[in-house]
């Protein structure tokens, strides 16, 4: 049985361990590198935009509320 003893074991990765994982990605993906991280950079922006109109669309609901509440 593995516990979490057994994986205490092995601990953080170092910095030699990540730059050999590092080497090893570059090897596997090397040529499609690029693409993906500029797809994961417009997936972000992406991302940003939709929660700033998710904001601003609460911060609007929230001002006619507030205007509708005067009114009364």
């Amino acid at each position: 049985m593995f516990g979490s003893s057994m994986l205490a074991i092995f601990g953080m990765p170092g910095g030699y361990e990540l730059l050999l994982i590092a080497f090893i990605m570059l090897l596997l993906f090397g040529n499609r590198l690029p693409s993906v991280m500029r797809s994961l950079g417009r997936s972000v922006t992406e991302f940003k935009k939709g929660m700033q109109g998710i904001e601003e669309e609460i911060e609007n609901a929230g001002k006619v509320e507030h205007a509708e509440q005067k009114q009364t």
